[in-house]
């Protein structure tokens, strides 16, 4: 294994536990396809001599290979919440979805104590677009119950992974809501592009580019979108990493080195084996060192997207908007054991410039208190009022500026914005799990194309309204699928049903630019009412 400080190793995944996107496999190692000794030195001789005597004297007939992959999993729940081992039939699969683009639900889970975690759903997938969200527990797909001691990888592959356009009805535990959910969600492929938009915004100076997750070409099309701004007549910009779960640490530190001067350090890690330390130095001129930036995100930003949000304000490069990210700064090696299949062993601590560590605190063998946060986070109001976030008086770190940020887990940003959910209704929610945006949309911009294409975009974007009479047909499609109406419900999400059924007209209109994979029409009109954009604008 060569652990150099040369910043051009190979692509690099940061790998969040065993969280496998069905849609990706999103998270941290920077250690590539490489993998580490499976020598140990610790005498397991205890371990396989039970093994052995219940292989030739049990009364029964059991398979042993099953017993020791529960009793490694069950071993591995002693540790911390990423540490996992993947069983040699799930691992050729979940290796290959670093890469490839392929059908699924689009979401990355965790599976901790026995219940199925969503971390997030991808930007522009099937999940994203029936309004599941970060902290939900899937319960059930379909009749599989997804729950309990028989819950594993390879169970959730088989109920949520399936053919294009097939239908998988999931049953969910969300925060806030005293009963089920429930969300028919159609398989897709899931995208291979990791830029969602990049364009001008109406004041012609702010350059905006969302990225949803840091893939194999996210930097090469973070570049390339930089340099168009740059020519359209950018002068700041500001960068949305909301809900973006990770992926390849390179790309992350790529861009950061765009971003800032010098040759200072944008990311290392320290472990238990010095062999595991790294650093990863800025080492180029960028491509926009000089022009204000913003930085959007929430608590589902993670891993890759911790790292350039925390350097950026390290530095005191971007003003970072919006509310406190995920936390997840641990790093794991995979190694390949003997049968083929994986252990991802955490091996290192992620550190940003100021000396934070990204990681939030753990506690050994309790990975679903682990997973919980966020509910604790909801429950402690921390999404919704900037003074019950706790600092940790005891970890305060200085930026190159001489600010006071503190450590204690996740980004912290400068600038607080609460998460609305006054517009999230019961009626809302059955409007998004009946796919009612998605039917309703489809068919009213097949019915009117030719009227709003000789429109024009921009047109569109600021005078076209969506009347009394559009709402009733959307009202008439939820009817016909059994959704009872809600006068009251109506009439509190009704700016957002405006503002999102706009937008996914606009998108169906103006198709996504397939060479660019950009849908940035979608986002210029659902941005206009953005709280988060807002913010982000003004502190500029």
């Amino acid at each position: 294994m060569n652990q150099n400080n040369d910043k051009k190793t190979a692509s690099i995944p940061l790998i969040i536990s065993v969280s496998v996107a069905i849609g990706i496999f999103l998270g941290a190692t920077i250690f590539g396809k490489k993998s580490l000794s499976t020598h140990s030195g610790i005498n397991g001789s205890i371990f396989n001599e039970v093994l052995m005597n219940i292989k030739n004297s049990y009364v029964d007939e059991v398979n042993v290979d099953s017993l020791s992959e529960y009793g490694i999993s069950k071993m591995l729940e002693k540790l911390d919440p990423h540490t996992a081992f993947i069983p040699a039939k799930d691992a050729e699969l979940v290796s290959s979805e670093l890469h490839d683009g392929f059908d699924g639900i689009g979401v990355e889970f965790n599976i901790f104590n026995d219940s199925l975690y969503v971390v997030t759903a991808l930007s522009g997938g099937p999940s994203e677009a029936v309004g599941i969200k970060t902290g939900d527990i899937i319960l059930q797909a379909d009749t599989v119950n997804l729950t309990g001691k028989k819950l594993n990888n390879n169970l959730v592959f088989k109920s949520l992974r399936g053919p294009r356009n097939s239908i998988v009805k999931l049953k969910i535990k969300r925060k806030g809501f005293g009963k089920p959910l429930f969300f028919n969600v159609k398989r897709d492929k899931i995208p291979t592009f990791s830029i969602d938009a990049a364009y001008l915004m109406a004041d012609k100076k702010t350059g905006y580019i969302k990225i949803n997750r840091f893939a194999e070409t996210t930097y090469d099309e973070f570049v390339a979108h930089l340099k168009n701004l740059k020519s359209a007549g950018m002068q700041q910009l500001m960068i949305d990493l909301r809900d973006n779960p990770g992926g390849y640490m390179d790309k992350a530190t790529d861009i950061v080195d765009e971003l800032v001067g010098g040759n200072g350090v944008i990311v290392y890690t320290k472990g238990k084996d010095k062999a595991n330390n790294y650093e990863v130095k800025a080492e180029k001129e960028g491509i926009f060192e000089k022009g204000k930036i913003v930085v959007l995100v929430d608590e589902g930003s993670a891993s890759a997207s911790e790292i350039v949000s925390g350097s950026l304000q390290d530095y005191d490069r971007a003003t970072i908007v919006g509310r406190r990210t995920f936390g997840k700064g641990l790093v794991q090696a995979p190694i390949k054991l003997s049968d083929g299949s994986e252990l991802r062993l955490t091996i290192s601590r992620y550190y940003i410039p100021s000396g934070r560590s990204i990681q939030k605190p753990y506690t050994l063998g309790h990975g679903e208190e682990y997973m919980e946060d966020m509910h604790k986070r909801f429950s402690q109001k921390e999404l919704f009022i900037k003074d019950s976030i706790k600092y940790n008086q005891k970890l305060k770190f200085k930026t190159k500026g001489g600010r006071t940020v503190y450590g204690g887990g996740g980004i912290t940003p400068d600038i607080f914005v609460p998460q609305d959910t006054s517009y999230y209704t019961p009626y809302l929610v059955e409007l998004f799990a009946q796919n009612i945006f998605r039917e309703f949309t489809m068919k009213y911009a097949l019915e009117h194309q030719n009227e709003l294409k000789a429109m024009g975009f921009q047109k569109y974007l600021s005078s076209y309204n969506l009347d009394e009479k559009v709402l009733a047909g959307l009202k008439l499609t939820a009817q016909q699928k059994g959704i009872k109406f809600s006068e009251k419900d109506f009439a509190l999400s009704k700016d957002y049903i405006k503002l999102y059924t706009k937008a996914l007209i606009a998108r169906n209109i103006w198709k996504r630019n397939e060479k660019e994979g950009l849908t940035n029409e979608f986002y210029q009109v659902f941005n206009q009412d953005d709280p988060m954009i807002r913010k982000g604008l003004a502190s500029f």
